[in-house]
């Protein structure tokens, strides 16, 4: 990780680091890679694609809707920009 990645990854996510924040974020995106490194050792070859931890699966919720008509209203209030119901951002296809 350097500062030309770091540099790529601002223009792609439209985020901007502030000068005296660069090192400690390298130094965090660093550790990130790293820690996934690690992870690259474990040998997962003889697992199954559903396995888990929790016996007899993970547990599930209801999966109910919440209709408060209220809710697009405030997020959109929050946007920089929004127009009929939808957000407006800037082009990012080069």
């Amino acid at each position: 990780m350097d500062i030309n990645v770091l540099e790529k990854l601002e223009k792609l996510s439209h985020l901007r680091i502030a000068a005296e924040k660069r090192e400690e974020v390298l130094g965090q995106l660093s550790e990130i890679l790293a820690y996934v490194e690690n992870l690259k050792e474990l040998d997962t070859e003889k697992l199954d694609s559903y396995f888990s931890t929790l016996e007899g699966g993970t547990p599930l919720r209801e999966d109910l809707p919440h209709n408060d008509p209220e809710v697009p209203r405030i997020i959109l209030e929050h946007a920089p920009e929004a127009r009929d119901d939808f957000f407006i951002v800037p082009a990012i296809i080069e």
